[in-house]
């Protein structure tokens, strides 16, 4: 029997792949410790309640005690485990630090004492930053714009650093965006999803043109999969599909397929620092371990439109209490807070930025 750790697992992709290993592996048990914040949610995984091959765990991977508990019952560890929006590391970035950065060197230690077999961190294409024309390629060198990134990048620093001083069979994967099933509203799809349906404004940075590569979450837990299974310690792997959209044609797709107005579309104020473009190159992983995205954009795209449409009581519940308070903030009152944001960090102009 295959054993792994998996860490936010309660979480938009952590639950899609936890659903996606048991259901190809027969022979797998999937330990799942969340720590359960706003954004993880056991409703993720209410279909897998009663599997036998599944044990969820609420605590905090920056606990060292009960990750090296758990290190010893597994053979691999993948951690998904991050605080990974944006906007919130420009509010504060006191918990990426904590969870992104700390929590993946507990998680390192664990793996180092306990020698497990693989460790996997699930990263991003936002730690290379911006670029005007091309492709990132796993040797670019790391670029990142805001805190989210920077923790991320920081993280992935680590477990190079632990592969290469301790041997701990570290392997990166860095993914361009996901959608799909089960994503937190604070996000551009579902957001853009959960608003046209009643009716109300799609939030658009700046001038909407910026350019980010989508990838169904199922090809990209598939690409995990193949990385757990045959990817090289040491290694870094994209995961991208090739499939650039502007935010302004994806929003207009997404309200044809809803039947509504392009006119529900307004323009805010960017996102401070925004990067205007990523792109992943995605040829080692489909070279050395012959993955390929299978999901096309246009049926992905009604597939995801489509399980919001029937899972509109999820959507109520996760877009309760203090989402509400965040929307408020960050959209409604969006230019009062970027303008707080600015305020507050002129208030030491001799500080030295590092």
């Amino acid at each position: 029997m295959v054993r792994i750790l998996v860490t936010g697992g309660a979480g938009f992709i952590g639950s899609n792949f936890v659903r996606y290993f048991l259901s190809r592996h027969p022979d797998g048990f999937v330990v799942n410790l969340d720590k359960l914040t706003y954004a993880g949610n056991l409703e993720n995984l209410a279909d897998l309640e009663k599997d036998p091959r599944h044990e969820f765990l609420q605590g905090d991977i920056c606990d060292a005690g009960l990750v090296k508990g758990l290190a010893a019952r597994v053979e691999a560890i993948i951690n998904f485990a991050a605080e990974s929006h944006v906007d919130r590391s420009i509010l504060d970035a006191s918990s990426f630090l904590a969870t992104n950065i700390d929590g993946t060197r507990v998680l390192l230690e664990a793996s180092r004492q306990h020698k497990v077999h693989r460790f996997i961190q699930i990263s991003t294409d936002e730690v290379y930053g911006s670029l005007s024309a091309g492709a990132f390629h796993e040797a670019s060198p790391l670029a990142p714009s805001s805190p989210y990134a920077a923790s991320k990048a920081a993280a992935d620093l680590f477990v190079r650093a632990y592969h290469h001083t301790y041997g701990v069979p570290g392997i990166i994967t860095r993914c361009t965006n996901n959608y799909g099933p089960y994503q937190f509203p604070e996000k551009l799809i579902p957001l853009f999803i959960s608003n046209a349906l009643e009716h109300k404004p799609l939030p658009l940075y700046g001038d909407g043109l910026q350019l980010r590569d989508w990838i169904h979450v199922e090809d990209h837990c598939a690409a995990i999969d193949r990385v757990l299974h045959g990817g090289r310690p040491g290694e870094t792997y994209n995961v991208g599909a090739r499939n650039e959209r502007r935010n302004l044609d994806l929003a207009r797709a997404l309200l044809k397929i809803l039947g509504r107005p392009d006119s529900l579309i307004q323009l805010v104020t960017d996102r401070p620092g925004h990067d205007r473009r990523y792109a992943i190159d995605p040829t080692k992983i489909e070279r050395e371990l012959g993955w390929r995205p299978r999901v096309s954009w246009e049926e992905g795209m009604h597939q995801t439109v489509q399980w919001y449409l029937g899972h509109r009581d999820w959507l109520d519940r996760v877009r309760s209490g203090a989402y509400r308070t965040y929307y408020r903030a960050m959209y409604e009152e969006r230019d009062d807070t970027l303008s707080n944001l600015t305020s507050a960090s002129s208030v030491e102009p001799n500080r030295e930025r590092v």
